[in-house]
C-alpha cells in the first residue's frame, strides 16, 4: 500500500532521458528525475524513495530526505508568507505549505514553529502549527521504561511539556530536569506512567535495576577516590546531585539508601562516608 508523503519502496520499471519511471502499482507511474536518482540505477531495482507531489501537483518520487513526513512532528522555519498561508523549509525542491486555517498565530517569515505534517481533504501534503488538533488521538499504549523518542514543545510551570513519538504529548516533570531544554530539541526519554486520563509522565533516565545497580558502583568509587568521604547527601540539591553524578536526586537517595542498608556507608549530616574508612 502506497503512501503519499511518505518512504515507500518501488521498483524502477523503465528509463527515459529525464529520469526513471517507477512502478507505483494502482497509482501508475511515477517519475524519478535524474538529479535524484542514484548512480547506477538499472531496470528492476527496488528503491526507497519519498513521494509527494511537485509544483503541478504532479506525483513524484525523490531519494531526497526531507525535514518532516507526513504524520511527524519536526520544527520547520517560514521561508514565505502569502495570500494562501504561510510556506516553510521541509528540505525538497517545492516548499511545504502552512494554510492560514492551520495556523495556531499568524506565522512570521524567518521564524521556526513546531508543525505537524498530514494529508488534507484536497490530497494536499500540508503542515499545522495546531498540534493539539492533531495529537493525542489515539489510546496511548506504553508500559512504564519503554524508551520513545520526544520532541520539546514548551516550558510550563510544571515542568516541559513534549510530543511523544510524534503521536501524543507528554510531560517531563521539572524536579527530573536538570539542564535547559530548548523548543524543538531532539532527545529520547522514558516513560514513567501513563494516567487514567492520557496524559504521559516521561523522564530523561531510565530508572532500572541493572541501572540502580550501576549507580552504587558508581557512588562507592567516587568515595574510594575521595579518600572515603563525599559531601553529597539525599539533603543536597538536585542540581549538585546531577552535575556529580548525572542522576535525578531520587536516584542518588535509592542508592545510597541501598548502600547504607548493606552496611557499606555511613550517612552523616554533613556527608557519607565509607565504612571500612
Amino acid at each position: 500500500m502506497l503512501a503519499l508523503g511518505k518512504i515507500n519502496r518501488l521498483t524502477v520499471k523503465k528509463q527515459v532521458k529525464f529520469g526513471f519511471y517507477l512502478d507505483g502499482l494502482s497509482w501508475g507511474e511515477i517519475l524519478l528525475p535524474n538529479n535524484v536518482a542514484p548512480a547506477g540505477l538499472e531496470i528492476g531495482q527496488q528503491l526507497d524513495v519519498f513521494l509527494y507531489l511537485d509544483s503541478e501537483d504532479q506525483l513524484i518520487a525523490t531519494t531526497e530526505q526531507p525535514k518532516i513526513k507526513v504524520g511527524e512532528v519536526a520544527q520547520l522555519q517560514v521561508i514565505a508568507t502569502t495570500k494562501v498561508g504561510a510556506f516553510v523549509n521541509w528540505g525538497l525542491k517545492k516548499d511545504l505549505l502552512v494554510p492560514f486555517s492551520e495556523q495556531q498565530i499568524p506565522l512570521k517569515e524567518g521564524n521556526k514553529y513546531l508543525l505537524y505534517c498530514y494529508v488534507d481533504n484536497s490530497n494536499r501534503i500540508v503542515a499545522s502549527s495546531k498540534l493539539d488538533r492533531h495529537l493525542h488521538k489515539t489510546t496511548p499504549e506504553y508500559k512504564p521504561g519503554d524508551k520513545v523518542d520526544i520532541i520539546v514543545s514548551e516550558q510550563t510551570d510544571i515542568g516541559y511539556k513534549a510530543i511523544v513519538n510524534h503521536q501524543h504529548w507528554g510531560v517531563l516533570y521539572k524536579n527530573e530536569v536538570f539542564k535547559p531544554l530548548r523548543r524543538g530539541e531532539k532527545m529520547q526519554a522514558f516513560i514513567v506512567k501513563v494516567r487514567d486520563d492520557g496524559k504521559i509522565d516521561l523522564r530523561l533516565n531510565a530508572t532500572t535495576y541493572k541501572q540502580a545497580l550501576e549507580l552504587t558502583e558508581q557512588v562507592l568509587k567516587k568515595l574510594q577516590q575521595n579518600g572515603g568521604k563525599l559531601a553529597l547527601t539525599d539533603k543536597s540539591s538536585p542540581e549538585l546531585i546531577y552535575a556529580t553524578f548525572g542522576v535525578s536526586k531520587k536516584a542518588y537517595k535509592q542508592a545510597i539508601g541501598t548502600l547504607y542498608k548493606d552496611k557499606k556507608i555511613v550517612i552523616l549530616e554533613a556527608g557519607i562516608i565509607l565504612v571500612n574508612s
